[in-house]
């Protein structure tokens, strides 16, 4: 099976550091090989199961999202989330590096293992996973997540199926996740006992209800940058004759 390898890595004062090598099916960009052989109890499917999860006890006893936030749990329950850290992430293509909080960097990593957990909800965020940008600002985040939901239309258009550029979708896609990040965050309650793996949900959660508010304004502040586009628009303007 062919995977990508994202690799975070954590560096704490001198001499302490922690590496996690997320691997991911290049095919569907599912997460593999990220959870261990022992389970807490708290990643049962029905310990705090969100409210619109799809998923049955009966076929799925364990919450695919969970269980694949117990090593970031283990590892970093020692840590308070304004601790600094040198967090360094490295891809076949880049390497990134910057020094923040252990809560920034941590929601960073929580967001890509999120995308790429399995559970349903989430699914539609493989595309950002499969170009992660660690680190993202709030502009950053709302530029991919409408890039990327405007190219699924495109691919939903060639399957003769109705679109929406409206980003009604979206938004309901975001609100869903407002649900998951509340429930993840009840279980991480019970998980651990400093703050720093909770105050990364949070983080990741502030991101989701800021664009389901602003995410029609934010996008107006970018139309300038599109501005050739719109004062000559490559179809009618010529660029496709002949």
């Amino acid at each position: 099976m062919d995977t990508i390898t994202i690799r975070y890595s954590f560096k704490f004062g001198r001499n302490k550091f922690e590496v996690f090598d997320l691997q991911l099916d290049t095919k569907n960009f599912e997460l593999l090989g990220n959870t261990p052989e022992v389970l807490p109890a708290w990643t049962k499917l029905d310990f705090h199961q969100c409210p619109n999860c799809p998923l049955k006890v009966s076929e799925v006893p364990r919450c695919p999202l969970a269980v694949n936030l117990v090593n970031i749990v283990k590892k970093f329950d020692s840590f308070i989330s304004y601790n600094e850290t040198l967090v360094v992430v490295t891809t076949k293509e880049r390497i990134i590096s910057q020094v923040t909080t252990v809560q920034r960097a941590v929601g960073s990593m929580m967001g890509l293992i999120i995308a790429a957990s399995g559970c349903p909800h989430t699914n539609y965020f493989r595309p950002m996973a499969r170009f992660h940008l660690p680190l993202a600002n709030d502009e950053e985040t709302v530029y991919r997540a409408a890039s990327m939901y405007l190219l699924a239309q495109y691919f939903i258009k060639n399957n003769g199926e109705a679109v929406d550029f409206d980003l009604s979708g979206l938004k309901s896609i975001y609100r869903n996740i407002q649900l998951i990040n509340y429930t993840v965050a009840e279980r991480l309650r019970a998980a651990s006992k400093s703050d720093s793996v909770l105050n990364a949900i949070v983080d990741l959660d502030v991101y989701a209800q800021t664009l389901t508010i602003v995410i029609e304004d934010s996008l107006e502040e970018l139309q300038s940058i599109y501005r050739p586009y719109i004062d000559k628009n490559p179809i009618s303007g010529g660029l496709l004759s002949g």
